[in-house]
């Protein structure tokens, strides 16, 4: 099993930060890639528990459920189509600072299908979140 695991603090107030994670087309920008809400959920929230987004393009995208999700404060997601990795569990939380700020812990873990294809998915994953996350400040 491969882990990605980030750690980053905004000062940005946590609700703004939680709605940029938590929005399917936004999260795609931050990312930099493109996404889209396929599926609504059935809860307050259209991008809540239940909901599903494809990332990508076309044929070469993939499809992910939100499968966790308490505002504010968690989202959890899994990829639901074909992918080159199975067992995929995304976690992220998000909690307040005793300066306000606004900390995220963000984790992914998986297996590879293909064997010995799992450090290059993790590695270019983890660069292109790490990279994505930066834009938070001025996103949020």
């Amino acid at each position: 099993m491969y882990t990605i695991e980030i750690d980053e603090t905004f000062e940005v107030p946590r609700s703004k930060v939680f709605a940029l994670f938590a929005e399917h087309e936004r999260f795609g920008k931050l990312l930099g890639a493109p996404a889209k809400r396929i599926k609504d959920s059935d809860q307050a929230d259209p991008n809540g528990l239940g909901s599903v987004r494809k990332i990508g393009i076309g044929p070469i995208g993939l499809e992910e459920t939100v499968i966790g999700f308490e505002p504010d404060s968690l989202i959890e997601y899994t990829i639901t189509s074909m992918s080159p990795l199975k067992n995929h569990m995304g976690r992220i939380r998000f909690e307040d600072t005793p300066e306000g700020h606004t900390r995220i812990n963000y984790t992914i873990t998986f297996d590879d299908v293909i064997p010995f294809t799992g450090k290059l998915v993790q590695s270019a994953l983890e660069q292109g979140i790490r990279k994505g996350i930066r834009r938070v400040p001025r996103m949020a």
